[in-house]
């Protein structure tokens, strides 16, 4: 249910969890991705890991699910086992594909915010 993936272009462990997880969802590379929400969050004179960022921009390009009451990532991926989700928590973003979280650490434990679903 969990594989450890950096999308970070130099493996580093820094705090770009919107940029690693919307990289991985949209299969495309973490610079390309970097570049893209760079320019929005300057445009709107925002920083690109603000909730006040990621969540409108979320919005914008995918539809939202519903989450239960109190839902963990993993009982989220056990509902969803197919598709490719990002899932927003306190303070982080990860994406599940096909049941399978990627990131650099274990999140199954963590409450809910809010997903969406990619594909």
């Amino acid at each position: 249910m969990y594989k450890y993936y950096n999308a970070n272009i130099h493996n580093n462990f820094v705090n770009d969890c919107v940029v690693r997880a919307i990289s991985t969802a949209e299969d495309k590379s973490w610079s390309e991705t970097y570049d893209d929400l760079s320019r929005i969050a300057k445009k709107n004179g925002i920083l690109l890991d603000d909730v006040n960022f990621v969540d409108p921009l979320l919005d914008y390009r995918y539809d939202r699910v519903r989450v239960m009451p109190n839902e963990t990532v993993e009982d989220f991926v056990d509902r969803y086992p197919m598709g490719t989700y990002l899932i927003t928590m306190p303070n982080h973003i990860t994406t599940v594909i096909d049941g399978i979280i990627y990131d650099t650490f274990d999140c199954r434990d963590r409450l809910i915010w809010n997903v969406w679903r990619v594909k």
